[in-house]
């Protein structure tokens, strides 16, 4: 071959292999930039979030901030690899965190004896601002166990109050406080029944439309007050603003509603749903295993879905699953009805299965599962159970 061809060759397969070798080096940094930047973001609102769990915790958290902030300038290529072992460390932790104080949270909606635990999580976070986090893993670890023996010791320790009269079946009409009886053991119940044919079911929403974070959110009161109501209750799940892992999505909530003013919420993204339903018009009411069997249709008055459905021709269809929270005690709040008939309530100290099978035993022919917890609220003349935070979303009793 002659020389210079050969040459000529030789430097095109050379520059070849150079820009191969180039362009993979620049792509690997921008992927490296592009994890390293994800990873980041998302920690540093994690950090946010914890950031207004205590005001006195706020300079030690600044400190891991500004720790992270160093993280962030260091070289990609030199000290990727301890970026990546300190980021894993970090966001490890911080997520044991997040859960821990959200475990405290539910802790404080069933006891106000809490300063042992308000101490000790203190304590773990000046662990994570002085960077040691095996040992914060360790102590986040033995925290949440006590934290969940301390809130099963309380739901052990409940009590029926004495006097409480034992009835099996619904009230005819208003409020009643009373124990059911059941086969699983006897439960208290508080419970409003109304009659269709003289009141109207609505759903009352503190938004006007889709909304995905920092959502308005009412008392349960001024509701009732708002809307001329004379009962009501909490409804739909929602991520609380309280919990560190609602920090992007605080006081929403993602399920069908169709609001008092014949507005559907969170309709686009329900089309296909599996939550089930529950709907009201006239003095008639429908209850659906799934919220894609119902349209959209505007000429009924609430719909409202939730999960799971509790009651469904008059036999209990939820018996648990393996949702930690579902099967753990607590006030229970629930939309039912019977033919003409409407109920709202709460089934106190039982598991959602517990609560279906109250609820049947009651003689209820359908029954959906409303939010619980911190939420759990109930006004009949005032605040029967509750008053519980803020809320999104509420159904109501109103007079026609």
């Amino acid at each position: 071959m002659n020389p210079k061809k050969f040459a000529l060759k030789h430097a095109r397969i050379s520059i070849g292999i150079f820009s191969v070798v180039v362009i993979s080096g620049y792509l690997l940094t921008l992927l490296v930039f592009y994890i390293f930047n994800t990873q980041n973001q998302k920690l540093t609102m994690q950090i946010r979030a914890i950031s207004n769990l205590n005001e006195t915790n706020e300079e030690k958290l600044a400190s891991i901030k500004q720790e992270l902030g160093k993280l962030k300038k260091e070289d990609q290529y030199v000290r990727n690899e301890k970026l990546q072992s300190d980021i894993k460390s970090i966001e490890t932790t911080y997520n044991q965190a997040v859960d821990a104080y959200e475990e405290l949270l539910d802790l404080k909606v069933v006891s106000k004896n809490t300063e042992t635990y308000d101490g000790a999580f203190a304590d773990i976070l000046t662990l994570l601002a002085n960077q040691n986090y095996a040992s914060a893993e360790a102590d986040l670890k033995s925290f949440i166990t006590q934290v969940q023996s301390e809130k099963q010791k309380i739901t052990a320790s409940f009590s029926i109050p004495a006097n409480v009269p034992a009835n099996n079946t619904p009230p005819s009409s208003g409020y009643s406080r009373q124990v059911v009886k059941t086969d699983l053991g006897d439960f208290l119940v508080d419970i409003i029944t109304a009659d269709l044919n003289s009141t109207r079911v609505i759903v009352d929403t503190a938004s006007d439309g889709d909304c995905t974070n920092d959502c308005p959110v009412l008392p349960l009161a001024t509701y009732v007050a708002r809307s001329g109501a004379y009962a009501g209750i909490n409804g739909s799940y929602f991520c609380p603003a309280s919990y560190p892992s609602c920090a992007d999505k605080k006081n929403s909530y993602d399920t069908l509603v169709m609001n008092k003013d014949k507005k559907y919420i969170n309709s686009a993204n329900n089309v296909y749903s599996t939550v089930p339903a529950a709907i009201f018009t006239g003095n008639t009411s429908r209850f659906v295993g799934a919220s894609q069997e119902w349209g959209r249709d505007t000429g009924v008055d609430a719909v409202i879905a939730n999960r799971p459905l509790l009651v469904s021709g008059g036999q209990s269809v939820f018996s648990g699953s393996a949702e930690v929270k579902e099967g753990a005690k607590g006030g229970r709040s629930f939309v039912a009805a019977s033919g003409s008939i409407a109920y709202i309530g709460v089934v106190q100290n039982a598991t959602v299965g517990e609560s279906a099978k109250v609820l049947a035993t009651m003689g209820i022919q359908n029954a959906l599962n409303l939010d619980d917890g911190g939420s759990t609220a109930l006004w009949s003349g005032g605040y029967k159970v509750g008053p519980g935070r803020d809320l999104p979303n509420v159904v109501l009793f109103v007079g026609k």
